[in-house]
């Protein structure tokens, strides 16, 4: 079965500014590697996205959330989405595409400590 692939306009803005963001701390050229790397995980998705992992995410949310892991050390992401079987077409929706130091989203932030 091949999935169609949707990409969200936040998961699409968090992509640019990883791309953007890399670009600077090393060389466009690194960058437009990593960034056409990113698009063929991505697309990777249309076949057998049920082999990731659920997301730590999932818990915070009513939809499964999964990730597919991509990059090495500190350039490593974690790419958020989410599986929406149809009759004629399912979809993998791209949420989010974060990187893997960035909080889990929906879990509260800790408070500070007060003494």
């Amino acid at each position: 079965m091949t999935y169609r692939i949707e990409i969200s306009s936040v998961a699409e803005a968090e992509a640019d500014n990883a791309f953007l963001h890399l670009s600077q701390v090393t060389s466009p050229t690194i960058a437009s590697k990593w960034y056409s790397g990113l698009l063929q995980a991505i697309a990777s998705l249309s076949q057998m996205p049920k082999r990731c992992s659920l997301a730590r995410e999932n818990e915070y949310f009513s939809q499964e959330i999964r990730q597919l892991l991509y990059g090495k050390g500190r350039n490593s992401y974690r790419i958020l989405f989410t599986i929406l079987e149809g009759q004629e077409v399912s979809t993998v929706r791209i949420l989010h595409i974060r990187h893997s130091r960035q909080q889990t989203l929906g879990e509260d932030p800790e408070e500070p400590n007060t003494p």
